[in-house]
Parts: structure tokens; C-alpha cells; sequence
């Protein structure tokens, strides 16, 4: 019989493993069943957070920049770099991690330290930059970020007006003409798993405001405030696709640096070599914290099972926890899902034990689909 060859291509479970510890757990599992098994592991991220992390785990060199935080303060920031291709995380500037327990700034937080990251890449000779958008803090649609690039945001008395999407509402002049002239030379790729646009019911404030600390009169001096943002920037553009992606940043680097929005999965497949990886595999373990509907729409599960389809390679996967039916799985490209739920049903202890957990799970895939 031929050595299986797995390709294990998951994310990482939120709040207990890294995708690279996911990729090691795995392993360990699936090698105490079938110690002969070839294995391949791919961290995969959808441009949220972790996407950084995929890259270097890829063969990319991590860098760090000095940058400015959310609430103003200098935070520690890393991005990737091979060659003249680098992979910016705005998470890693301006993301929720770099808030203090329980303190949200949701009308003053600031995608500056974005744009301050993304000078940094430019500095170390990127020419295309994957731009991964989410796990925002901010909801500025991205005018920090310009402003850190050289654009001018002012009030009807020709004063800069103050960090955030609050103060957005008292702009009157957007002047984009000191913006870095690099900018125009490269290829940017808005890498997002949203496909929202900046305002309105589906926009930014409504569906995401809440999670960053916004009060329902925030989302509304929000909205409108981006809604105004909008109409001086440029006319008729808030409801492009990703427009809404993290706070709006979406919307700020599609209309004034000419990104190119794709879904963060599909650029972070090509980014990380998916397809000569899946050209080598018989089975395709992929996964995430929590297989869910939100899953099927843009998440990397979905992303590595629609490929690996194509390719006419099975695919199962491993979750936390797992509120799919089958035929919403089958429909997916994933043959069968393992959760860890199954094996302990307490979720503190599932996610405090989620490694030997999923070696355990590992170990029931190895029998299902590798052994004999």
C-alpha cells in the first residue's frame, strides 16, 4: 500500500492554539496511529489575525516595526517578507489585542500605526503587499492609516481633525497629494474575509461596532460620520465589496491607494504555496476553533476545501467545536469534521486541554482514513 501523504492546512483555534500548534498536535496524533505517515503542515490564516504567523511559518522572514497603537500609544507591530513580497497584518498595529482589558476607544481608536506598518514594508523594498484586514480595533474606515501615509484630513478651519471615525464628521477637505509616492508603484492586496460595505445596515458601525466597545448612539455618530467621510473622499464608493472590512480600513485602501480586494483565503493560498503542497497529499486535514456558518463564508476551512475539491482530494477537518450539519459539511468539500467537544464537553476544559485534545482527535483520523 502506498504511504499516505497529509497535508495538514488548518487555522488556529482562537483562544487556545496557534495554527502552527494545531499543525504540530496533528501530527503528533495522526504519527501515534501510523508512524510511517508523510506529513506536510501549512498553517493557513483568511487575513485576520494569525495571517503574520502563516506567512513565517511559510518560509517568510519576520520583521518588526515600532508603530502607534489603537489608543496613541507605541506598540510593537510584525510583518512578513520574502523577497520583494511582504504580508502586512493590520491586526498586529491596530487590533484588539492592544487594548487594556475592558477599555474600548470605539469614536477615537486609530488605523495610524496601519499606515505606519505598511511604510515599513514599503521601506524594505516591498513591491506587492497582501494587506490582511481584520480583528480591528479601529472603525476610522482607514484615515489614520492615510494619514500615516501623507494625506491630510481637516476641519472647516483647516486644523487636522482628531484621531478616529468620531471626528470624521467635522471633515471638510481630504487632501490625498502628500500621500507616498511609492504608493502608486505597487500592487496592494486587500486580503479580507468580509465583504461588507463601509455603511449602512451591513456597513461597518452596525455590524461590527458592537464587539469594539460602540454603544447603539456610537454606531449611529459612526455611521454617519463615515457616511460623510465617504461623500469628500470619493462619491458612491461606500458600498464596495470589503469597503467595511476592519473598521473601514477596506474602504480607505481601495479608494485612495488603489488596493485590489480578494478574499483573504484564496491571496493567503497562493501567498503560503497551497497548490504544490495539495499536488503532494491523498488526504486534507484543515480546521479551525469553531466550524460554524460563518465558516462557509470566506473562512479558511472553507477556502482549503473548495480547493482541495478541485483537486480531487478528500478532506476532513478538526474544530473545537462543531455546529454544521453533515450536508452543510458535505456541501463544503469536507468529508467528516472531528470535534473536540465530542471528547470533552465542558468548553473551559476543552480549550484549556485542546492540544492533547487534538491529538486524540487526530489519532480517531489516522484509523478512520489512514490505517489498514
Amino acid at each position: 500500500m502506498e504511504t499516505p501523504r497529509v497535508l495538514v492546512a488548518a487555522d488556529k483555534f482562537k483562544g487556545s492554539l496557534t495554527a502552527v500548534q494545531v499543525a504540530e498536535r496533528v501530527t503528533a496524533g495522526l504519527r501515534r496511529v501510523v508512524p510511517g505517515v508523510r506529513v506536510e503542515t501549512l498553517p493557513v490564516a483568511d487575513g485576520g489575525d494569525g495571517t503574520v504567523a502563516a506567512a513565517v511559518a511559510a518560509g517568510f522572514e519576520r520583521r518588526e516595526a515600532r508603530v502607534t497603537g489603537p489608543l496613541g500609544d507605541p506598540v510593537t507591530a510584525a510583518y512578513a517578507l520574502r523577497g520583494s513580497t511582504a504580508v502586512v497584518e493590520m491586526a498586529e498595529a491596530s487590533g484588539l489585542q492592544h487594548l487594556p482589558d475592558g477599555v474600548f476607544a470605539p469614536l477615537t481608536a486609530t488605523t495610524y500605526g496601519s499606515g505606519e506598518l505598511l511604510l515599513a514594508a514599503l521601506e524594505a523594498g516591498a513591491t506587492t503587499i497582501v494587506f490582511g484586514v481584520g480583528g480591528s480595533a479601529t472603525t476610522d474606515g482607514g484615515a489614520g492609516m492615510l494619514a500615516a501615509l501623507g494625506a491630510r484630513f481637516l476641519d472647516a478651519d483647516g486644523k487636522p481633525v482628531g484621531p478616529g471615525g468620531g471626528p470624521l464628521a467635522e471633515l471638510a477637505e481630504a487632501d490625498l497629494s502628500g500621500l507616498d509616492p511609492r504608493l502608486a508603484d505597487i500592487d496592494l492586496v486587500l486580503a479580507s474575509d468580509v465583504d461588507n460595505p463601509l455603511t449602512g445596515p451591513k456597513g461597518a458601525p452596525e455590524v461590527y461596532g458592537r464587539q469594539k466597545g460602540a454603544s447603539e448612539e456610537d454606531i449611529a455618530v459612526l455611521d454617519a460620520a463615515l457616511a460623510h467621510y465617504a461623500s469628500i473622499l470619493g462619491p458612491d464608493t461606500a458600498a464596495l465589496p470589503g469597503a467595511g472590512a476592519a473598521g473601514g480600513i477596506g474602504y480607505g485602501a481601495l479608494v485612495a491607494l488603489g488596493a485590489r480586494f480578494r478574499p483573504g483565503i484564496e491571496v493567503m493560498l497562493d501567498v503560503l504555496g497551497f497548490a504544490p503542497a495539495l499536488a503532494r497529499a491523498t488526504l486534507v486535514i484543515t480546521g479551525e476553533g469553531s466550524l460554524d456558518e460563518q465558516t462557509l463564508h470566506g473562512k479558511a476551512p472553507a477556502g482549503v476545501a473548495a480547493a482541495a475539491r478541485a483537486a480531487g482530494i478528500e478532506v476532513v477537518a478538526v474544530c473545537g467545536r462543531l455546529a454544521l450539519p453533515p450536508e452543510a459539511l458535505e456541501k463544503a468539500g469536507i468529508r467528516r469534521a472531528y470535534a473536540l467537544a465530542e471528547l470533552e464537553p465542558d468548553p473551559a476544559v476543552s480549550m484549556a486541554q485542546a492540544g492533547p485534545l487534538l491529538e486524540r482527535a487526530a489519532e480517531s483520523i489516522a484509523r478512520d482514513f489512514l490505517a489498514g
